[in-house]
């Protein structure tokens, strides 16, 4: 397997992925792991000390493949409307807005490797999507009228500072919302339920094969 360190982050994506539909969202193909728990752990182990993040860009989550999911059946919610997907991974959520009709789509992420993921898997589903660098949780929103995030609140930290700045976000006038399917630092009040779907998962990740997500509203504090 490519060292990731020593080459360039389309190549290794390239070499290292198989491009092919997500399970509940078929319309739309990413650049996937094969070989999961290699991936991940060489990335997590071997190059640790080298500060290469996992490669969570590598897997369409739950949370990621509902946000997609609901925008495309219901393409009214972003169609000519400017949208920031929020540590976007591959991107799934800021494709299927650009597919709905998006008037611009953004996708933020602070992996560099992540950035070149979601170019290639733009490209590859025919759609345009800018990506953008950095975290973004310690400035304002950048101007937009959708805020899309997939599966944030997988740590506590995170959670904590996604939700506070989604919050923010929402009480500025914002549609902010979060797929998520059910994770341990979820918030359990100021949501509204938008829908919710049954996404196939794989073991390798996962503690079962299904997931039962949810995307939410993001309601301000």
């Amino acid at each position: 397997m490519t060292n990731p360190a020593a080459a360039d982050p389309d190549r290794f994506i390239l070499d290292n992925t198989i491009l092919g539909p997500t399970a509940l969202v078929p319309e739309i193909r990413l650049h996937l792991a094969d070989a999961v728990l290699a991936l991940w752990e060489m990335t997590e182990v071997e190059l640790q000390e080298k500060g290469v993040p996992p490669p969570y860009w590598a897997f369409a989550w739950p949370g990621g493949q509902a946000i997609a999911r609901l925008l495309l059946d219901q393409p009214e919610l972003v169609r000519g409307r400017h949208v920031l997907d929020l540590g976007a991974g591959g991107g799934i959520g800021a494709i299927a807005a650009a597919m709905a009709g998006a008037a611009s789509v953004r996708a933020n992420d602070i992996d560099r490797f992540a950035l070149a993921a979601i170019q290639l898997n733009a490209a590859a589903n025919g759609v345009s999507v800018d990506s953008l660098g950095g975290d973004l949780l310690d400035r304002p929103p950048p101007a937009c009228d959708i805020i899309l995030a997939g599966d944030l609140c997988y740590e506590r930290p995170m959670a904590g500072r996604v939700l506070t700045w989604m919050r923010a976000a929402s009480a500025t006038g914002k549609l902010v919302m979060l797929g998520d399917p059910g994770r341990s630092y979820a918030p359990a009040d100021g949501l509204e339920t938008i829908a919710e779907y049954t996404v196939p998962v794989s073991l390798d990740l996962e503690d079962r094969e299904q997931r039962e997500t949810t995307v939410w509203k993001v309601l301000p504090a």
